[in-house]
């Protein structure tokens, strides 16, 4: 079974100013300069100016933060904070929640364990969510719901274990959300590439140079 997001591929290349390796652009973050001179995350990759690409790995942004890479790479002074990592996987955590909170909207998710057993039941493909804080049995329970169709047979489904209970929670607007299934649609293209990206990022450079 897949325990992963997915991870989009980019036909566009950029260099990683730490580790000057070209790579595609969803293994990226995009950072500017704000008025004060300081790095900030260039999310959605629009901000004017110059931009720097740094691997989407949390020990290679604090790296570039505490190394003097972006004053090289900006070609000036800048200020990169010593919590930078903190800021951009908050950042990071809130754009995967707001896109899970629009699929919610859209109808597309369903939640509580009886409601996801029914549709890990059927034979739609489903992204699994469990809360990163849920009990391990309910949690195994559903995994192997999920790893045989209606009919019977093996098959792979996405699990997630991103987020807690509370920013579940509040993402999908309903108490105590622990379990959630995701049905397809729209929206969940988008989800789940910010998802993948969230994930890389906690991962770290290491991780994803091995992958």
């Amino acid at each position: 079974m897949a325990r992963s997001a997915r991870s989009g591929d980019s036909g566009t290349e950029r260099q990683c100013a730490v580790s000057r390796a070209r790579k595609p652009l969803d293994e990226l973050l995009r950072f500017a300069l704000d008025p004060e001179g300081r790095a900030v995350l260039d999310l959605k990759a629009r901000l004017p100016g110059r931009g720097v690409w740094v691997t989407c790995a949390r020990d290679v942004v604090e790296k570039a933060a505490r190394g003097g890479i972006f004053a090289r790479a900006f070609r000036k002074p800048v200020k990169a904070e010593d919590s930078l990592g903190d800021q951009v996987e908050a950042l990071l955590e809130r754009d995967a929640l707001q896109r899970l909170s629009l699929a919610n909207k859209a109808g597309l998710v369903v939640c509580g364990f009886d409601k996801v057993a029914k549709v890990l039941r059927g034979n739609g493909e489903t992204v699994l969510l469990h809360a990163s804080d849920a009990a391990r049995d309910g949690c195994a329970k559903l995994d192997a719901m999920a790893r045989r169709g209606a009919d019977g047979a093996p098959r792979e489904t996405v699990v997630l274990c991103n987020f807690n209970i509370e920013r579940m929670s509040l993402a999908l607007g309903r108490p105590n959300v622990v379990h959630a299934a995701l049905k397809q649609g729209g929206p969940r293209g988008k989800f789940m590439d910010a998802a993948a990206r969230l994930e890389r990022f906690r991962a770290g450079g290491a991780v994803c140079a091995a992958a």
